[in-house]
């Protein structure tokens, strides 16, 4: 079924062909057609189109709103302030146009595809090997996976990478510990049981990391011994790769126990880490020296900026090679661009990462343009994030002042969860499997909600009792609207959802279908801007028009002729459908009953 055109869409066009017919100079002007808190829509466009034709904008809206075809779409258009156009929408117009979307098979609710969609390749959720995954890589996480969703239902081309930590000097220092103390690590993880095997082994190589950190800092001769083996690792030799496997191979059955808590999908051929560059590491410098990108300064391959300096006035440079010929991050971040451009063909590279790393990847992103691998039909982006913080406003710490452990916050989300369904449970009928179910999928999904529901770039406050809260901008008050929706359903006995044009529609039902047009335009803007803080903030005027809707119009009273009762229990199914389809999209379960 083609994709349904949303009343605005309606509007704009009808407002369009009244522009043209008035002032055939108009001829492609935009009406600039709003939302309104005083209308339906509220059309701004006259006011600069008679300033430039140098026409009084109320005569001239005066004469447009007398050429507005009106047809079943338009109810009422009138001139309003100085000359703006104040559009009423019919009631038939907004129940046909969910009819249509209701009718939809493909579950899209009127979402259209992209006609020529690019190749996005997104680097989010970038753990590293042999530590464990602290509330600092929640975000990440969570945010990439809801663009992720969001962009490949719109069609784009996906290809995800998480650009692990696995290379440099840190497992030099890891591998020629366990050599020289073989027992520290005896665990074997079991592959049926993920997630404790996961932990039980990521506790291990935590252990094992914080040891051999201390006597790489206390011990001299230690240090230089895992300094050479930095350079068997980087040289391939079999033995070094072999004990370097080990720990990626036991540091991935626990990343992937996480992502699983989290209710994310990731791939082992989509984890690409830093080691997964390396052969591409010369070239890269190679290519950048002789295209006078990088120079030569002390030794060391950098990339100067005229608009980046220190504290001192003097430049600070991008540094890609050391001057003792080891390679930094921006080598290695600089080869996954070529590699994103060239072989996966990407037209645009999107990073989730703290806004903490922004001046790094400006610096990143500009040297690959003046290479000539990003240009104007490639393009790099940061979706910057910021910090989860504590009820103190600071830094999320445990009380011991240490950081905050990403599978201990997710378990005590989900404890915290449960017990909200559990004083329910009862008065819904869920079984105990049910309820430890539903206090999964609450409890993680409060916890994406929470980060979800702020705008990436600014900090947000991590409050458990809040975000497992039953009132209030929460994901519990939106899966509870699902909930309450579905029982609706299964009360209905006989009667069936079926629209029926000729009613007339309530101020509540009204609006709540006025808000069920914009789920469509809100999708696409939500996903061209990497915003999903904007699809939750639509999920949530949802819920709330639902809310409502259930004080001002009974759904099953039988004081309801039966064409009404059909048409409020359309509304709401159709509602129902919004609600799961737009919290899919963020990554969040909707039960079915709560």
């Amino acid at each position: 079924m083609a994709s349904v055109t949303s009343l605005s869409d309606s509007v704009q066009q009808h407002l369009a062909s009244a522009l043209t017919a008035t002032l055939p100079a108009a001829a492609g002007a935009d009406p600039l057609l709003r939302r309104s808190d005083r209308a339906d829509f509220q059309a701004n466009g006259i006011l600069a189109l008679a300033k430039k034709e140098k026409a009084n904008p109320r005569e001239l809206a005066t004469q447009v709103v007398a050429r507005v075809e009106t047809g079943d779409l338009i109810e009422d258009v009138e001139v309003s302030g100085p000359g703006f156009l104040n559009i009423r929408i019919a009631d038939r117009a907004i129940t046909q146009n969910l009819a249509e979307r209701y009718a939809d098979e493909t579950g899209r609710l009127g979402v259209p595809t992209a006609a020529h969609p690019g190749t996005t390749v997104i680097d989010y959720a970038q753990p590293n090997v042999a530590k464990e995954m602290h509330v600092g890589h929640l975000r990440s996480a969570v945010i990439g996976d809801a663009v992720v969703r969001l962009l490949e239902f719109t069609g784009e081309s996906v290809v995800r990478r998480h650009h692990i930590g696995d290379w440099g000097t840190q497992f030099g220092m890891l591998i020629q510990y366990l050599e020289e103390h073989p027992h520290e690590l005896d665990h074997k993880a079991a592959t049926e049981d993920t997630a404790s095997s996961g932990e039980e082994a990521m506790s291990n190589l935590d252990r094992l990391y914080k040891a051999a950190r201390k006597l790489f800092d206390s011990d001299e001769e230690f240090k230089t011994r895992a300094r050479r083996r930095v350079v068997d690792l980087q040289a391939g030799d079999p033995k070094t790769l072999a004990m370097w496997q080990k720990f990626v191979d036991e540091s991935k059955i626990y990343f992937f126990s996480v992502f699983e808590k989290l209710d994310m999908e990731v791939r082992d051929p989509d984890i690409v880490g830093e080691s997964g560059y390396n052969d591409m590491l010369a070239e890269t410098c190679r290519l950048l020296e002789e295209s006078g990108v990088a120079v030569r300064s002390e030794g060391a391959l950098c990339v100067f900026f005229d608009d980046i300096k220190g504290p001192d006035g003097n430049p600070v440079p991008l540094i890609v090679q050391k001057s003792d010929g080891g390679y930094g991050y921006a080598a290695t971040d600089l080869s996954a661009i070529r590699d994103r451009v060239f072989n996966l063909k990407a037209n645009t590279l999107l990073y989730v990462v703290d806004a903490r790393q922004a001046l790094h990847f400006r610096m990143v992103f500009e040297t690959a343009r003046r290479a000539g691998w990003l240009n104007d039909d490639v393009t790099a982006v940061q979706l910057a994030f910021g910090t989860v913080l504590g009820a103190d406003g600071k830094p999320f710490k445990t009380r011991a002042g240490e950081t905050v452990k990403l599978q201990d916050l997710l378990d005590e989300a989900v404890e915290r969860a449960t017990a909200v369904v559990r004083e329910k449970a009862e008065k819904v009928g869920l079984t105990e499997r049910e309820i430890t179910e539903n206090g999964r999928h609450v409890g993680i999904g409060a916890v994406k909600y929470a980060d979800l529901s702020t705008s990436a770039v600014r900090d947000y406050k991590f409050d458990l009792d809040q975000m497992v809260s039953l009132n209030g901008d929460t994901s519990v008050y939106l899966q509870y609207a699902y909930a309450r929706i579905q029982s609706i359903l299964r009360k209905a006995g006989e009667a069936r959802p079926a629209a029926h044009p000729e009613l007339e529609l309530a101020p509540a039902e009204r609006a709540l279908g006025l808000h069920l047009d914009r789920f469509a335009e809100t999708v696409l803007e939500v996903a061209a801007g990497y915003e999903p803080h904007k699809l939750a903030a639509y999920l949530y005027q949802l819920a709330s028009h639902l809310t409502t809707f259930y004080d001002q119009c009974q759904v099953l009273s039988a004081d309801n002729p039966a064409e009404v009762v059909e048409n409020r229990l359309f509304l709401v199914d159709l509602t129902a459908r919004t609600l799961h389809r737009g919290m899919d999209l963020l990554g969040i379960r909707t039960p079915e009953k709560l």
